[in-house]
């Protein structure tokens, strides 16, 4: 199968001692692209050097509401200048995360408001992260004049699916999926249409069944790939080459 992994952080510690050797064999355990994930102004940096450094890595750059309370408009300049990068592909991730609360939600609002301006400024997808506030992400998405991007790791139920595509996003699918008990999101997925599902690991994060527990790593989207298609009545081939299209439209590489 040939896989495209459309947000992982490979940046993150948890790689330090083999991400060189691991990023490498990518290509022969069939992913064919990965997108690094920026989600504070090192991090987005970081994505950056990974995406000059091989041909089939790629970038985004922007601040997570966990990290929004260090942002500053000097920091909205780095990500703007970032995002001006050739292998950069989309500001995020950007949203609301009122399961932590890491940052005080009202920071939180300003600057996904404030990133969600620039994204449109720039002409730029977005890559958007929500959980515990799925109503309140999406209306101050409604409300901003952005039309692109995925919901990151999608937690909703296929209602707000079906609402985010109608405002012109993509759905974001990840290990979650073949979880027990998550009979929600499994008929979230049977309501997507396959053009609008994007499969992703947030490596080192949501490690699919059955490697629950370890860190999760590209070539481990084929269980996602499985997962989806015994929901949609597919082969996992065809959920691959679907959403490996959808990758590379959304973001245009």
């Amino acid at each position: 199968m040939s896989i495209i992994d459309s947000h992982a952080h490979y940046e993150h510690q948890r790689f330090d001692s083999d991400r060189d050797a691991l990023i490498k064999a990518l290509p022969s355990l069939g992913v064919d692209a990965m997108i690094n994930v920026g989600c504070d102004i090192p991090s987005s940096e970081a994505s950056v050097e990974l995406a000059e450094a091989y041909t089939y890595v790629y970038a985004t750059a922007g601040v997570h509401p966990h990290e929004a309370k260090t942002l500053c408009e000097k920091g909205l300049q780095t990500i703007a200048k970032l995002c001006t990068h050739e292998k950069v592909v989309a500001l995020g991730e950007i949203g609301l995360d009122f399961h932590y609360d890491f940052s005080p939600r009202d920071v939180q609002r300003e600057w996904f408001k404030r990133q969600l301006t620039l994204a449109h400024e720039i002409n730029m997808p977005v890559v958007i992260h929500s959980r515990d506030a799925h109503q309140e992400t999406f209306e101050i998405i409604k409300a901003s004049p952005v039309r692109r991007g995925v919901i990151h790791s999608f937690s909703g139920d296929a209602a707000l699916a079906v609402d985010y595509i109608n405002l012109g996003f993509h759905i974001g699918i990840s290990g979650v999926v073949t979880f027990d008990k998550t009979n929600t999101l499994q008929t979230a997925v049977a309501a997507i249409p396959m053009s609008h599902i994007l499969m992703e690991t947030d490596a080192p994060y949501l490690t699919p069944a059955p490697f629950r527990g370890k860190r999760n790593e590209s070539q481990y989207l084929s269980y996602v790939a499985e997962a989806i298609a015994k929901i949609k009545g597919e082969t996992a081939e065809a959920v691959c080459a679907q959403t490996s299209a959808n990758t590379k439209n959304l973001f245009q590489f």
